[in-house]
């Protein structure tokens, strides 16, 4: 399947610490790829690589084949993102907050089709302030799509949720995915990884320590996925 988005020895280092360390790895379109590492792992410090956000010492990023390194314009073009905080006005509404980003983009989709597709109709002109923590997320997820991109980037998306809350925004990642989108998701909650991603990643002081799928990764071992994933870390 072809990659959406390629990660080839991305390495960044802040004064004397090696944040992270030749970090490869590929997303296909319909993928979602999990990054899950603990707090501090360089989950953050990658996703902040690929998205231009942080300059890496070395490495190459492609985002639908456009080298991000040399044209971040166009690959910034083609790749959605959601961080760990949506940084919007308290009275902003979700309606305006979505024709801020699209006057941004050169063809963005249709305001109203967006409210729809994140259930975000009943709350379009309530101000964020107002919205509950899993209507902030899913109006993250709107906003990150509002250029209808091929890729996207999710950082602990899921954090601070309630159970609830939590399985609403990852029911719409899932949709994403069944949309053919390539979703590269950092996560360190174990459950949702093996959850949502068909593909995982484990990351532990800035290196990958094993790739696979969930059920690959917990034959590593008789215990669970998180034992597994706790061992690996360990290494």
């Amino acid at each position: 399947m072809t990659a959406l988005i390629a990660v080839k020895g991305l390495s960044r280092r802040f004064g004397a610490v090696q944040a992270i360390d030749r970090i490869s790895f590929e997303v296909a379109a319909g993928e979602i790829f999990g990054l899950l590492g603990p707090n501090g792992a360089g989950k953050t410090t990658t996703l902040e690589c690929i998205l231009g956000l942080t300059a890496p010492d070395a490495g190459q990023v492609e985002i639908c084949g456009i080298d991000a390194r040399r044209a971040p314009r166009h690959a910034r073009e083609k790749i959605g993102a959601v961080l760990q905080t949506t940084g919007l006005q308290d009275k902003i509404t979700a309606r305006e907050a979505l024709k801020l980003f699209a006057a941004f983009q050169g063809a963005p989709l249709k305001i109203d089709a967006l409210l729809q597709r994140f259930g975000l109709v009943e709350k379009a002109d309530a101000a964020f302030e107002s919205l509950s923590g899993g209507q902030k997320q899913r109006l993250a997820l709107a906003l990150a799509f509002v250029g209808d991109p091929q890729a996207l980037v999710l950082d602990e998306p899921t954090a601070g949720l309630d159970p609830q809350m939590r399985r609403e925004v990852q029911d719409h990642i899932g949709v994403l995915k069944d949309k053919g989108c390539a979703v590269l998701l950092a996560t360190h909650d174990m459950h949702e990884a093996e959850k949502l991603c068909d593909r995982i990643a484990v990351i532990a002081r800035g290196r990958i320590v094993a790739t696979g799928t969930p059920h690959e990764l917990a034959a590593q071992s008789s215990g669970t996925l998180e034992d597994v994933i706790l061992q690996l870390g360990q290494r």
